[in-house]
């Protein structure tokens, strides 16, 4: 998955840290990895602790993906 993740304040793009992708902030971790491990039915507690991310990161995350992604909706 995709999402423009500029209108998001938790993800952050630093040119030279892992390419310039969109990452969680604080962390190496691509938003869009964590988007598709939610997509694919794992849960905040899953992902924050297989990527040892904050879970209200996560879940600040998966609501945004929520509304801007409808489709994700369950």
């Amino acid at each position: 998955m995709s999402l423009d993740w500029s209108g998001y304040d938790g993800v952050e793009m630093i040119p030279g840290k892992v390419g310039g992708v969109p990452l969680l902030k604080n962390s190496r971790v691509p938003a869009d990895l964590v988007a598709d491990c939610l997509e694919d039915g794992e849960t905040v507690e899953e992902v924050s602790y297989n990527y040892d991310l904050n879970p209200l990161d996560v879940a600040r995350l998966k609501q945004y993906i929520e509304v801007h992604q409808p489709v994700l909706r369950r």
